[in-house]
């Protein structure tokens, strides 16, 4: 995929968000959130492709549009935003900085080996997810509304044999699963266009 083909992605999946907000009535809070928002720097974005080399472009844009909107501050102001989605209905999402995403880096090594090795049969892996984590590389790019301590969205550029690299991992707590929700962030986010953000709603707006 070209840098322009990402960026055309990325603004197309932004355009469609910024009209659901809108159309359901939720026009002045995505105008407050356009002018306080500021977007990632070079030097982060270095940082991120040099732990990443592999991090798609697609996300990059998505970073340099805003960088985080999970308790985020900007011009003194903090803030909290809703942008991403899941396979989860009406379920809504933080995209975490480029700080938090390096701060993260070992996350998933620390907290979910034993369930990534398949120690316990009653927590649900995805085949395509590996079950070695002396190789793991996931990038932690997203928090659910509850902090991230129901679900999580990752990254995978180390899967099983039978996934594939770029894949992008939904972790569930309660019950414990991890699915493979998409090939890739580019089609992550389609699939998110295609259910209609369906992630703004009544529940989260006001």
């Amino acid at each position: 995929m070209t840098k322009n083909q990402a960026m055309n992605n990325t603004e197309n999946y932004i355009s469609g968000l910024k009209k659901s907000y809108i159309d359901r009535g939720a026009g002045k809070d995505w105008e407050h959130f356009e002018s306080v928002k500021e977007g990632v720097s070079e030097g982060e974005i270095e940082q991120l492709q040099k732990i990443y080399p592999e991090i798609p472009q697609t996300l990059i844009d998505l970073l340099k549009y805003v960088d985080g909107t999970y308790w985020r501050k900007f011009k003194e102001e903090e803030i909290i935003f809703y942008l991403l989605g899941s396979d989860i209905e009406a379920y809504p999402y933080y995209l975490l900085s480029a700080k938090q995403i390096i701060e993260n880096q070992n996350q998933a090594v620390e907290y979910y080996s034993d369930y990534i090795e398949r120690k316990y049969d009653e927590v649900d892996v995805d085949e395509k997810i590996t079950s070695k984590t002396n190789s793991l590389k996931w990038l932690h790019f997203s928090d659910c509304m509850n902090n991230g301590g129901t679900s999580q969205l990752f990254i995978d550029f180390t899967p099983s044999e039978k996934g594939k690299g770029g894949q992008i991992i939904r972790f569930l707590h309660d019950p414990d699963e991890f699915k493979v929700i998409a090939e890739n962030f580019d089609e992550y986010l389609k699939k998110l266009v295609d259910k209609g953000y369906d992630f703004i709603n009544e529940d989260i707006i006001g």
